[in-house]
């Protein structure tokens, strides 16, 4: 139950425009077990299966359930709604670091992060597609197409969007959705699962043997696309929308704080109400003695 509730949060960021789902996976702590999971199904089929079905449930109950209320809030509130997207994103970056500080972490790893954030950055910046945009594909595009929306999904900061521009497959994969043409569809279905498959294999192995170079890379694509968040209907000014903008920001980056690490969270909070009372009865105790 716990899994698919979280499977619903990862949802809602699988939607949310900056804010990837497995970025969430990173900040619930399911990233290294779904991914471990995934690559290694057939291994303990059983035990695999248990775990992802809950997951994947609440994954398309979020997207489902959301996906109308996200595109409402755009379409209606866009400065506010980016702005509580920041704020989320920019709230899963402390205990993102600690993932990637978890394991042997040197110094030499924040140069790697730099080149990983620099080329995310020329990546989206640059991007004028490196390939002719695909219109009508063959076999191999439509099933490359699968893999590449796959391996956007899994990699936490890779934006799907610029990847799929830069293959020239963006209209292709928003077209085809928006037509439901199955010619397409299917055979990209095929590749998505191909996809999954196998670069969750290969993250799962390089988390193994090489967990924080991995997860420095990871941490460094992700910091390149908290920009692309906002865009040109988000300019702040001296009006009472950029005052409740940011007021928004800070409550959206106070959640995703707290989400990141909740059980710890609601433990501190529980250990300062306890030192509360212990306080409050003390100061009875004293009270009623000087009475």
């Amino acid at each position: 139950m716990i899994n698919f509730l979280k499977g619903i949060v990862v949802g809602i960021g699988g939607i949310a425009p900056g804010l990837s789902g497995s970025v969430l996976l990173v900040i619930l702590g399911l990233y290294q077990k779904t991914i471990n999971a995934i690559g290694t199904i057939f291994k303990d089929f059983k035990k695999n299966v248990i775990f992802l079905v809950p997951l994947f449930l609440g994954f398309g109950v979020g997207v489902i359930l959301f996906s109308k209320v996200v595109d409402f809030l755009l379409g209606n509130f866009e400065m506010y709604t980016r702005f509580a997207f920041l704020g989320l994103v920019l709230g899963t970056i402390p205990l993102f670091y600690k993932k990637v500080k978890k394991e042997g972490f040197n110094k030499k790893y924040y140069l790697v992060m730099l080149i990983s954030a620099i080329l995310g950055f020329a990546l989206f910046y640059f991007n004028k597609g490196l390939f002719p945009t695909i219109t009508e594909p063959n076999l191999i595009q439509s099933i490359l197409l699968g893999v590449a929306v796959a391996g956007s999904s899994i990699i936490p900061g890779v934006d799907s969007a610029v990847i799929l521009s830069t293959l020239g497959l963006y209209e292709l994969y928003v077209s085809s959705l928006a037509n439901f043409n199955l010619s397409i569809l299917i055979p990209a279905g095929i590749g998505l699962g191909i996809g999954v498959l196998v670069i969750s294999f290969l993250i799962s192995k390089l988390l193994k043997k090489f967990y924080t170079l991995t997860f420095s890379i990871i941490f460094g694509l992700f910091i390149s696309i908290i920009p692309n968040v906002l865009n040109s209907s988000c300019v702040l000014g001296t009006n009472i929308e950029s005052v409740i903008a940011i007021l928004i920001l800070i409550i959206g980056f106070i959640f995703s704080y707290f989400l990141g690490d909740i059980k710890g969270n609601l433990a501190k909070i529980k250990a300062v109400t306890e030192k509360f009372k212990k306080i409050k009865n003390e100061d009875k105790k004293k009270m009623a003695k000087e009475i």
